[in-house]
């Protein structure tokens, strides 16, 4: 008859089983099974709300991105962006809408380098889209907490459209009629307000003739 272990190597033995059982199940099994049914009943969310056009991977959903003219000098990293007239202009973003990098600028009221970036912006804009400063809205002067949201106000929207269609030979009514159908209800019927996500709307304003 075989001596037992001793009971310290036991305590081991079934700390170790135990081990071995959760990371089955909790490592591999139960991933898999969210994964799976994350799969199957929300494809789209699941693979990151990717959008496609002209079946190509142009962004997503869920993410803000600059639309601005290419650079005329590629390799010059000074040069500052320009935005395109063509497309309708997000919120600006402290990071550059990168997706590895989210965050605000933590800059407060009083600081004098937010004032200053409010007043630039305020102007910038406001020469851009051809219309008084004190009427921009407060989304396209101010970054948001994340730095990638890809929605800004019904007002700033309708701000551009006179701008947009003009550069694009479209008439005012079918861009109106984009920024309406892309308009988004407050979440869960009464929290924040109204909105517009640029990057389905740009999409939808690509595919127009």
């Amino acid at each position: 008859m075989s001596k037992p272990l001793p009971t310290i190597l036991r305590t081991h033995l079934t700390a170790l089983r135990a081990l071995l059982v959760l990371t089955v199940i909790l490592g591999i099994a139960y991933p898999l099974l969210i994964t799976g049914i994350s799969q199957v009943a929300f494809d789209d969310k699941a693979n990151g709300s990717i959008v496609t056009s002209g079946g190509k991977q142009v962004g997503s959903s869920l993410i803000g991105q600059s639309f601005d003219l290419p650079k005329a000098d590629p390799a010059d990293p000074k040069e500052e962006p320009r935005p395109d007239p063509q497309w309708f202009q997000p919120r600006p973003s402290t990071n550059g809408y990168a997706g590895d990098n989210s965050g605000a600028g933590n800059l407060g009221p009083n600081s004098e380098d937010l004032l200053k970036a409010v007043d630039d912006r305020r102007a910038a804009v406001a020469a851009f889209d051809g219309v008084d400063p004190a009427t921009v809205p407060a989304d396209a002067l101010t970054a948001s907490g994340s730095g990638l949201d890809p929605h800004i106000s019904v007002a700033y929207a309708e701000e551009q459209v006179d701008r947009v269609a003009k550069n694009r030979g479209l008439p005012v009514e079918t861009v109106k009629r984009l920024v309406d159908e892309f308009t988004e209800g407050r979440s869960a019927g009464f929290l924040g307000n109204e909105g517009v996500n640029v990057v389905l709307l740009n999409k939808a304003l690509s595919e127009q003739k």
